[in-house]
Order: structure tokens, then C-alpha cells, then sequence
């Protein structure tokens, strides 16, 4: 059952009630990029549709997926590359890189939305989550996956210290070794690596599978008293959102000075042209 108050006009997320408890909300990520990238669209509207899934007094959790049987392909790199080359410029000085810090900080809301969001959050992942895509599961208090999904934290790869929160949030699911491993390499790792590791805490057969898992646990956390639940989440939050604002304000600093880099914008043009990026260190 979808609920209009709430779908209006986004492009990135739709809104359902589960049709078998209408206290659990679905946030169903759309697009409108290929996979369900994550696009311009997707960061303006977080912030909002968390808030407001955090106000509406009758949702008492969340199941976080995808479209389709992908949870999201991460950053849309065209799109936010064509708006990081209007941002700068063919110099960017002290005054594009100020306004390029402004647009991290503002990406940044969105996850920290769906992080304060009062009402518990499970994600059903299946397909590939990448890049953006971790940060938005890592934000999650609860992460099912199907078993042939597939996972990178992959910023590395195309030049990007990741700023999103998963250098953040990764060393406190999965542990710091574990996670400087996939922050370093970028590598792929599949949904029976990523439950070793405790990226995911269940992992199911198919997606269908693992959207129902991701439904019965929210279904049983909406059965309990629901300001002890958001008192719950509220207080395992506040260790870790006090850990991560100065690294998180640090991340976006740092690629507001660094980002406008020879190695990144090699890396889009690989990217675009479907080739081997040659790196320089510039």
C-alpha cells in the first residue's frame, strides 16, 4: 500500500506501508539512475524522508531496499560528476572548493538522516551494493542480504576518500582490520564473505528471501513498546554519532581540498570510457 503524503514528488525513494502491519514503513530506493544509483535526487531527498518518517508518530520501523533486485549501484557517477564540473570550474580556488565543502556537508545530511532517524531501519540488500551504497546499509541498524548480493566500498578505486560515513561506521560493524581491508582495496566481497566479516547479520537464499527477513524483523521490533525502542536506538546512537562528527567534518574538508585532483578526474574519464585508469599521484 503506498502512502501518497509521503511519495509526492520523489524521484529517488517510494514509500509503502506493509500491507500486514501498517506500523512498518518500506523505503524503496528508485533511481532514477541505472540500479538505483545514487544520484543528486537521492541526496536532496533523504534528509526529508527520513525526518519525516522520524515525525509520522505511526511508523514504528523501517525496511530499507531497492527497486528491482539491486540494492543500489552507489554514487551516479555521471550525474554527480557533471555537477562536481559546474561546482569547480577549470581552477577551483578558495572559493569553489568553500562551496564544494557546502555540497559534501549537505551529501552528508542524508545519511546522518536515515543514522538519526528514531525508528529502527533493516535493509534488505540484494544485488550489488556499492560505493554510497555502503554508507546508506552501514547507517542501518539491521542489514539482510540475499545470498548472491555483492558489496565494495569503493571510493578508493576511482580517487574519492570516502566521505559518506562508512570509514566511520565500517570499523565499528566489522572491525578495523577488516575494514581498512575494503576501505583500501576496493575489492568485491559476496554476501557469504560480507556475514563472516559481520557486514550483514543474515543472509538468505533469494531476495524475495531476504525482503521477508528484513519484513519480520521490523514486523517484531513494531510490536514492541515503541518509545523503548526509539530510547533503545537513541542511546546505542550517541557513542557512536559523538565518534563520528569530527572525522566526518575531516573526510568532507579533506576532499574539498583534494578531490579537484588529476588521479580523479582520470578516474572519471576511465570511467566514462570504459578502460583501465592510469594513476599519477597528482
Amino acid at each position: 500500500m503506498t502512502d501518497p503524503a509521503v511519495t509526492a514528488a520523489r524521484r529517488a525513494f517510494r514509500i509503502e506501508r506493509d500491507e500486514q502491519d501498517s506500523h512498518v514503513a518500506r523505503v524503496i530506493l528508485t533511481g532514477p539512475g541505472k540500479g538505483n544509483a545514487l544520484g543528486p535526487d537521492f541526496w536532496g531527498e533523504a534528509p526529508d524522508v527520513f525526518t519525516s518518517l522520524d515525525r509520522d508518530e505511526s511508523v514504528r520501523a523501517i525496511v530499507l531496499t531497492g527497486a528491482g533486485e539491486t540494492f543500489t549501484f552507489g554514487l551516479d557517477l555521471p550525474a554527480m560528476s557533471a555537477q562536481l564540473q559546474t561546482l569547480l570550474g577549470s581552477a577551483p580556488l578558495a572559493a569553489e572548493r568553500t562551496r564544494l565543502l557546502d555540497m559534501l556537508s549537505e551529501m552528508q545530511r542524508g545519511i546522518r538522516a536515515l543514522l538519526e532517524c528514531r525508528k529502527p531501519v533493516i535493509a534488505a540488500i540484494s544485488g550489488w551494493c556499492v560505493g554510497a551504497g555502503i554508507d546508506v546499509a552501514c547507517a542501518a541498524d539491521v542489514r539482510v542480504a540475499s545470498r548472491e548480493a555483492m558489496f565494495s566500498v569503493r571510493a578508493v578505486r576511482i580517487g574519492i576518500v570516502e566521505d559518506m560515513g562508512s570509514l566511520q561506521r565500517l570499523p565499528m560493524i566489522v572491525g578495523e582490520g577488516a575494514a581498512r581491508e575494503l576501505a583500501l582495496t576496493g575489492d568485491d566481497i559476496d554476501a557469504a564473505r560480507a556475514h563472516a566479516i559481520r557486514l550483514v547479520d543474515h543472509v538468505e537464499e533469494t531476495p524475495s528471501a531476504a525482503l521477508e527477513r528484513a519484513t519480520s524483523i521490523a514486523r517484531r521490533i513494531a510490536a514492541n513498546p515503541p518509545l523503548t525502542v526509539q530510547g533503545v536506538k537513541q542511546v546505542m546512537n550517541e557513542h557512536a554519532l559523538a565518534r563520528m562528527d569530527a572525522s566526518l567534518r575531516h573526510t568532507a574538508l579533506w576532499n574539498a581540498a583534494f578531490l579537484p585532483s588529476h588521479d580523479f578526474g582520470e578516474a572519471m574519464r576511465a570511467f566514462m570510457e570504459k578502460r583501465a585508469p592510469r594513476f599519477q599521484g597528482r
